[in-house]
């Protein structure tokens, strides 16, 4: 598995495209444990990250991709999803700085994209205060990160196994309470509605694997 830079922009692009359709179901789902913005938020910062691409060098290295993207998708709109998602993105970006070759356009093979993965949900756990278990966003990217870890093959199977993984604990966390952020506010009303976070994590997963 190895993808550079070019194709990270063309295929991502297109998978923040897709995800924008899914902005009334997460609004829907927010609605029920927050304040409703995260269809918003998912809508307004993936197009935020987009234009933002368009608007780098086609020599851009992978790090200037998510300082971009952090930056668009943190000020797109005020929310907390988009501050923490965009904090993620900023950290991720520190894992790749320097792998462009003089000459060549970086690339990321499965090790890489690995230590963004974990740069992201370790400064969402950091920042959101927030750990495996309190039904957020986490559920979901850390197990399916740990299935990548594992896994073997090209792109397409890796990401079926990871969608695969984070469906299964979306459902698995679904029927526990809350623990963070407005959700938490609700307490046992919580219980019986999956987390909006790790369903945006997933409906982007799936546009991803879609886009491929």
């Amino acid at each position: 598995m190895s993808v550079s830079a070019n194709q990270v922009r063309d295929v991502v692009s297109r998978a923040l495209t897709a995800l924008q359709a899914h902005a009334d179901e997460l609004r829907g789902l927010d609605a029920a444990l927050g304040d409703g913005d995260l269809g918003i938020t998912v809508q307004s910062g993936s197009k935020a990250v987009i234009a933002a691409w368009a608007a780098l060098p086609a020599e851009a290295a992978v790090s200037d991709l998510l300082l971009a993207a952090g930056k668009a998708f943190s000020t797109a709109n005020p929310s907390t999803f988009a501050a923490l998602v965009g904090g993620g993105l900023l950290a991720a970006a520190k894992t790749v700085t320097g792998k462009t070759e003089a000459g060549k356009i970086d690339k990321l093979d499965k090790a890489d994209v690995l230590a963004i993965g974990r740069a992201v949900a370790g400064r969402i756990a950091e920042r959101g205060k927030s750990q495996l278990g309190d039904k957020t966003v986490l559920d979901a990217l850390v197990p399916s990160l740990d299935v990548l870890d594992a896994g073997e093959g090209e792109a397409p199977q890796l990401l079926a196994a990871m969608i695969a993984t984070a469906h299964e604990r979306i459902d698995a966390t679904a029927g526990q309470q809350s623990r963070k952020g407005r959700a938490a506010w609700v307490q046992e009303r919580s219980v019986g509605h999956p987390d909006p976070g790790a369903t945006a994590y997933l409906r982007f997963l799936e546009c991803l694997r879609d886009a491929w």
